[in-house]
């Protein structure tokens, strides 16, 4: 017995592992002791064998079956890993395989704890035909099923190509290493066959292309072992499942630390830019989050952090990218991070400074009605608490669509220098007053009083906070200590959908 799991926990060959590490990659083994605490791992059906025939594969049945599989801690707390081990049959997928990543995915949904795929697999194995296949069926229903339910987080450390790539598109969260991982549905080969288009592979769907570009990764990483330390801080911040509260840690920063700084980092002048990132950095517990997809839809900023020891999901328009608008991109990647708080008890911080949505014909005809409706659904849908900040400006329906009041914030604050309006002073006057500027002896300087004029009337700082659209104007210096005593009294808040089967969201 022993003598097998050597074997097993060897390997194919000294020659295969040092492949391996000659293309910058870490065995499977030692991700997995990367990822888990030391000693922790518990293997499952380590000595597993395929039973196919044909095609050379009745000679060659190694342990394992290129898939390892089990369970360990991280940080004390349980989580459930498979990880592709590429010296077998290049990581891929056959009927014991796919078996073995059924059984783990079972247990983890069962044991109401998270699972982690260390993914390096060449795809399905061609000699074991449609029973491949399927496996990658029982992957994805499984998938399905746990969403919502545990934490799914897919780690890319290899190629993974055609339908493989649906279940990483299936889980919460995508980690890519550069240079090493890529994914795709239809490779290079291919594309150039049927489109004449001629790419390299990380070209194609390498970690930059899918962190900055398509949206697919949430993070890219130069190295696996910062990838993986990375996953382990993310996990930190989630809770095992969807019955648990994400975990709290004793806070080193005092819940009432004045915020002072807030009032140099945005500037008063609504068309000033600045990064939102150092508004959150100032406001969040020892100046620490983790952004998700901070390379794609930069124009707005999704990110965890914590707040008197507590998580909490943060979206925020970033006013140096874009002016921070609302566009297709930008709804999506908050309607996504929004549905992930919800689903795991996050309560939602929004901060607000958005001029409007995009506008354009491109825009228009890639959907951006039905595409941005659903950062509007998902905010109505949520039931965690909700607290917004509008720090500067809201215009329009994207005031609307950022957890305004009206879609179901359980507290909204502004700072004095807000203004809520159903568009900028400049763009109201040139339509309402369109005749009277017209008709004008001088037409600018008349210009110049209407705008002055609808600014004084429409969007002074208490104009909302008199129709009970803010709950209250606060000083920015107060903002940290008001997010911390709203989250406070806003924890045991319940709240319940009409009963259904599920919503149907726009898509």
């Amino acid at each position: 017995m022993h003598v097998l799991r050597e074997q097993a926990m060897r390997g194919p060959s000294e020659r295969a592992t040092e492949a391996q590490h000659a293309k910058g990659k870490l065995t499977a083994r030692e991700r997995i002791e990367l990822l888990l605490d030391p000693g922790s791992f518990n293997e499952v059906e380590q000595l597993r064998r395929h039973r196919a025939q044909g095609f050379g594969l009745e000679a060659k049945k190694p342990y394992t079956d290129g898939v390892i599989t089990g369970w360990g801690t991280v940080e004390g707390r349980t989580v459930f890993v498979y990880a592709h081990d590429f010296r077998i049959f290049g990581g891929a997928l056959g009927e014991a395989h796919a078996t073995k990543i059924h059984k783990i995915m079972d247990m983890a949904i069962a044991a109401g704890a998270p699972l982690v795929s260390l993914n390096d697999g060449a795809g399905a194995r061609i000699q074991e035909g449609v029973s491949a296949l399927a496996g990658y069926g029982g992957i994805f229903q499984r998938n399905t099923r746990a969403s919502g339910v545990i934490p799914q987080i897919s780690v890319m450390l290899g190629p993974c190509a055609g339908g493989a790539a649906y279940s990483p598109a299936l889980t919460d969260f995508v980690f890519m290493v550069r240079e090493t991982s890529q994914m795709f549905i239809t490779g290079p080969d291919v594309v150039k066959a049927v489109t004449g288009e001629e790419i390299t592979q990380n070209g194609l769907g390498g970690a930059d292309v899918h962190a900055e570009t398509s949206g697919v990764a949430h993070f890219a990483y130069d190295d696996e072992e910062t990838c993986i330390a990375e996953v382990r801080y993310l996990l930190s911040m989630l809770p095992q499942n969807n019955r648990e509260n994400p975990p709290t840690v004793v806070p080193d920063d005092s819940p009432d630390r004045a915020t002072p700084a807030l009032l140099d980092l945005v500037p008063a002048d609504a068309v000033r830019s600045y990064d939102v990132r150092s508004v959150i950095e100032e406001l969040v517990d020892d100046e620490e989050h983790m952004e998700v997809h901070s390379g794609w839809a930069a124009n707005l900023v999704c990110t965890l952090a914590r707040l008197d020891g507590r998580v909490v999901g943060i979206v925020a328009n970033q006013p140096s990218v874009m002016a921070g608008v609302l566009d297709i991109d930008a709804s999506e990647k908050g309607a996504r991070f929004v549905q992930m708080c919800d689903a795991f008890s996050i309560p939602i911080v929004t901060l607000v400074d958005v001029p409007g949505f995009l506008p354009g014909v491109g825009q228009e005809h890639h959907g951006v009605i039905r595409r941005g409706a659903k950062l509007l659904y998902a905010y109505c849908n949520a039931t965690v608490p909700r607290i917004s900040v509008i720090l500067r400006k809201a215009y329009g329906g994207a005031y609307i669509v950022m957890d305004s009041q009206s879609i179901g914030a359980d507290l909204t604050y502004a700072w004095p220098t807000n203004e809520i309006a159903v568009m900028g002073a400049e763009g109201a006057a040139n339509v309402i007053f369109r005749r009277q500027i017209a008709e004008a002896p001088d037409p600018e300087a008349e210009r110049l009083q209407k705008i002055k004029e609808y600014r004084t009337e429409l969007m002074h700082p208490y104009y909302a906070v008199e129709r009970g659209l803010v709950d209250d104007v606060i000083d920015p210096s107060d903002t940290r200590r008001v997010l911390v005593r709203g989250l406070e009294m806003l924890r045991a808040k319940h709240a319940e959908l009409p009963a259904r089967k599920h919503g149907n969201p726009p898509q």
